[in-house]
């Protein structure tokens, strides 16, 4: 070991009469460490909220949706289920009908928008039979037992009924509690767009049985979504046997750029082919800044303890001036004496950011619990779950944030002690022993 480390090794150590140093230098370990955990917690959870995000968003829509330019509804779609589904990466296809409706209930009424999925298909590219809370997903293909369905006449609202259809839906949770309905009873689907009659545009309308329920987690799409069967959504918007789009599911969602170029490739112009991550652009992009603002934000707790770094190393070469002209008046270099109070600095950092690592990792692991101790303290609930739709705190420590912390935190420590050193290195030998 050089005599520069073990001289700064020893500056650490204050002698009695140097306490105050010692306590200021201890403030500036605490504070590093207080800065890092910081850091590490709050990243780590907004990580972990950004995930759970990301297996919500992913889990309730597909991976991957294909349209067509200029016309809201592709007609025939076998070949391209079978191109799509050739495609290396691809793990299921199915066709879907969107479109906007407004579902009413005794004195409610709530704009929402309906997809009509394929049951045995949806589950392959969705998680919706897993978020499932009440019903069945195989229920919203079930036969209507309305006597003018059953007929394939009139049905009571005005529109034709179709004896092969069943008309159910599965609505989100919040939507069911907004319209105050629950499995079994009926609500009215109404289509802005209906028939064109001598007194204007009718709009179309039809009763549909409630099989389900859903909860995706994400209030936007609990409240605001509802399902229905392929056949029962072509029926009622007359579509024939055209559908919307398709839904593409993957292997891999982080290569869905790759899978992407592929499929329009196969595809060809007119189809558009956007994936999970094109949908929701605005929203990661706002977490995204997020997190850069919440770590500037808290960086500057490092910051201020360099500070206290920087304040203690000036002390401390006030208080060693008779030291470092000893060790200049045996030959040490301007750069070694430099050395000696940046590496003193640098451990000080060390030392804090190794101890704020530790702290980050004790939090994170046990978050629940802490979390879990606080509310029973206090009596209060600080992550209510029926508000943020969690079950515990999401957190994950990325290896590349905490190395960025990690390696931050170093530099900051580190850049302190830049002038205290250079000041230490031009230290006048003689000025200093003469007042000694």
């Amino acid at each position: 070991m050089k005599y520069e480390t073990l001289i700064a090794l020893r500056y650490l150590k204050a002698k009695r009469k140097q306490a105050f140093i010692s306590m200021i230098t201890w403030i500036s370990v605490l504070g590093i460490a207080v800065g890092v955990t910081a850091l590490l917690v709050v990243i780590a959870v907004m990580a972990g909220f950004g995930e759970d995000l990301k297996k919500k968003i992913v889990g309730a829509y597909s991976h991957i949706v294909v349209t067509e330019f200029g016309s809201s509804t592709i007609s025939d779609y076998d070949w391209m289920m079978e191109k799509i589904g050739k495609v290396d990466g691809v793990v299921a296809v199915a066709p879907f009908v969107l479109k906007q409706v407004m579902i009413t209930s005794p004195g409610k009424s709530s704009g929402v928008v309906l997809r009509g999925v394929d049951p045995k298909l949806e589950e392959k590219v969705t998680d919706l039979k897993k978020n499932l809370v009440s019903g069945e997903l195989r229920f919203l293909t079930v036969k209507s037992d309305e006597p003018e369905a059953a007929k394939g006449e009139a049905a009571p609202d005005g529109e034709a009924g179709d004896a092969r259809v069943g008309y159910n839906i599965i609505l989100g949770k919040e939507l069911a509690e907004s319209l105050d309905v629950a499995f079994g009873q009926e609500v009215t689907v109404i289509s802005p767009i209906g028939k064109m009659t001598p007194m204007g545009m009718v709009p179309r309308m039809r009763k549909f049985k409630v099989c389900g329920v859903f909860n995706s987690g994400m209030y936007e799409y609990d409240s605001s979504l509802a399902y229905t069967s392929l056949e029962a959504a072509q029926d009622f918007f007359r579509l024939g046997k055209g559908v919307t789009g398709l839904e593409v599911n993957v292997s891999d969602i982080y290569k869905t750029r790759l899978i992407l170029g592929k499929i329009e490739k196969e595809l060809g112009y007119p189809y558009h082919v956007r994936d999970w991550i094109d949908m929701n652009k605005n929203l990661f992009s706002a977490l995204k800044m997020e997190k850069i603002a919440m770590f500037i934000i808290l960086a500057l707790i490092v910051l201020v303890a360099s500070f206290n770094i920087a304040s203690t190393l000036i002390m401390v070469v006030m208080e060693k001036g008779r030291d470092i002209a000893i060790l200049k008046s045996m030959g040490a270099t301007n750069g070694q004496i430099m050395r000696i109070f940046s590496l003193n600095g640098l451990l000080i950092g060390s030392l804090g950011t190794l101890l704020g690592f530790i702290g980050g990792i004790a939090i994170v692991s046990n978050l629940d619990p802490i979390i879990g101790f606080i509310e029973g303290l206090f009596h209060i609930r600080i992550f209510p779950g029926d508000v943020y739709q969690l079950d515990k705190l999401p957190a994950r420590m990325e290896a590349l944030d905490t190395t960025v912390i990690l390696l931050g935190s170093m530099a900051i420590s580190f850049i302190a002690t830049i002038y205290p050193a250079w000041r230490a290195s031009r230290q006048d030998p003689i000025e200093a022993i003469r007042y000694e």
